[in-house]
């Protein structure tokens, strides 16, 4: 095949590509927005000092504790510094803090319609599972490595 007609095949494959693209981003940009408008409104709705009142003290039972309720309320990075935090001002173990933080930045029940609508059902439901046990293994495991109460 000459190099020419070659070169016009692929400039006609990246135009197409790049429609399909656009296409597919146009669709899923109500259900990205409707996400994050959602994550805004629980992450404003819910008082800081709300999540030290749901551990128990435990350190068995505080990284579910704070792994369930960090993938009930997804959110970015940043916020979930600023909870960990309070979290620790207020006496909570580092075991459940980091696992709160973990799993609201990995794991996101909040997101899981429009993950499971753009990535499938059980990609999206397998990858919240493995984030939401790793986030239990890997805070107790960063706090036994790291000596922190």
């Amino acid at each position: 095949m000459p190099v020419g007609r070659r070169k016009s095949m692929n400039k006609e494959k990246i135009k197409e590509s790049l429609g399909k693209t656009i296409n597919s981003f146009k669709q899923s940009m109500p259900i990205l927005l409707g996400v994050l408008l959602l994550i805004a409104l629980a992450t404003n709705a819910i008082p800081k000092n709300f999540y030290a009142r749901l551990f128990t003290g435990n350190p068995l039972i505080d990284p579910f504790i704070g792994a369930f309720f960090g993938s009930i309320a997804a959110g970015n990075p940043i916020t979930s510094y600023v909870i960990g935090g309070e979290l620790k001002s207020q006496g909570v173990s580092m075991v459940a803090i980091v696992a709160f933080i973990l799993s609201w930045v990995t794991v996101g029940v909040i997101q899981l319609p429009a993950e499971s609508l753009m990535l499938g059902r059980r990609f999206a439901l397998i990858r919240n599972l493995v984030s939401f046990f790793l986030a239990i293994i890997i805070s107790i495991l960063t706090v036994l490595t790291l000596g922190l109460k």
